[in-house]
């Protein structure tokens, strides 16, 4: 009895000191870009018909701040709803992966099919050389699975979100442009009647709500133990979105939570059956036994004005009723 007694005060102690360790250490920074480095444009979810302008554009953009641009073998494949079959899609990022030369790997568009090449990427040489991997939506999956490995990412814009008249999403793009090339980020949000007062430190994580609820039980889901998180969504009813936090409280996601940020809920449908309140006071009701701060209003999402955020990175969180501060460490 004495024995079982020991082995359990041994393996309780090695417990708390493996979370306390996946709370505490800092995640790898990969180097920031400086001119001449390159960039890969790849396509790892959605097919790219009729989209070819807005790649130019892109590549014209990355090629004004004097950095080269290589295209994936399949960015314009296509194979029904995808940019080409699996395996042509995980060749293109495995071989940006793979790549010394590749500094920053910057997803076309999301749309849905990440989730289909997780299992079949080898980050063996990525880890031995760490790269930016850009992205938002779909892309998701990729930034919790880099997360999970001890490395940060990048939540930011994407080929397609460029119009025409590049003015139109100014602010996204110079964050977008700062976050890479290693200038300081921060952002003072517009207060929210429905922001929930505190302050909070810890690592950013998540991205879209969809994302993170498919992940769950999978070795991709986010332990949020000590961080914070961030969501946004697009074209989801009210009653799904409570859904699916449900489904995350329900999976402990938020019990050591230090805090949320919530970014667009973009173009949420309405059901026959009305919601009755506000999708802010939703998420509040949802997460309402916590006592963690909750800040609205991040201009980040499925929005014109998306900018950039540094996943697994530090982020000091102030939330009051007139605004939200969140600053980014060095």
């Amino acid at each position: 009895m004495t024995l079982i007694l020991l082995l359990l005060i041994v393996c309780s102690f090695s417990f708390s000191q493996n979370n306390r360790y996946k709370i505490d250490t800092k995640l790898i920074k990969p180097a920031y870009l400086k001119a001449g480095d390159t960039v890969a444009i790849v396509a790892p979810s959605g097919v790219l018909k009729n989209r070819n302008d807005e790649v130019n554009r892109a590549k014209k953009l990355l090629e004004s701040w004097q950095l080269h641009v290589v295209l994936g073998k399949h960015v314009y494949s296509k194979d029904d709803h995808f940019a080409g079959t699996d395996q042509e899609r995980c060749e293109d990022f495995q071989n940006a992966l793979d790549d010394p030369k590749i500094k920053a790997i910057w997803s076309a568009r999301g749309g849905y099919g990440t989730v289909r090449i997780l299992d079949k990427l080898d980050y063996t040489k990525f880890l031995n050389q760490p790269k930016w991997i850009i992205g938002y939506s779909d892309i998701t999956a990729l930034h919790n699975q880099i997360h999970n490995l001890g490395v940060e990412s990048l939540h930011a814009i994407m080929c397609v979100s460029l119009p025409e008249d590049l003015s139109k999403i100014e602010k996204s793009i110079l964050t977008f442009k700062n976050t890479i090339f290693g200038q300081s980020l921060s952002y003072t949000l517009k207060g929210s009647q429905y922001n929930k007062k505190g302050v909070a430190s810890g690592a950013l994580v998540g991205g879209n709500l969809t994302m993170l609820h498919t992940m769950l039980g999978s070795k991709e889901s986010i332990d949020t133990s000590g961080k914070i998180l961030f969501i946004e969504e697009i074209g989801e009813y009210k009653y799904h979105i409570d859904r699916m936090l449900q489904s995350l409280k329900r999976a402990g996601y938020f019990e050591n939570c230090k805090g949320v940020v919530v970014g667009d809920m973009s173009k949420l449908r309405k059901n026959t059956t009305l919601w009755g309140t506000s999708v802010e006071q939703l998420i509040l009701d949802a997460l309402s036994e916590y006592d963690f701060p909750i800040a609205f209003n991040m201009p980040a999402g499925h929005e014109k004005d998306n900018r950039a955020l540094i996943l697994g990175r530090t982020i000091q969180l102030t939330v009051n009723n007139e605004k939200s501060t969140v600053k980014f460490e060095e």
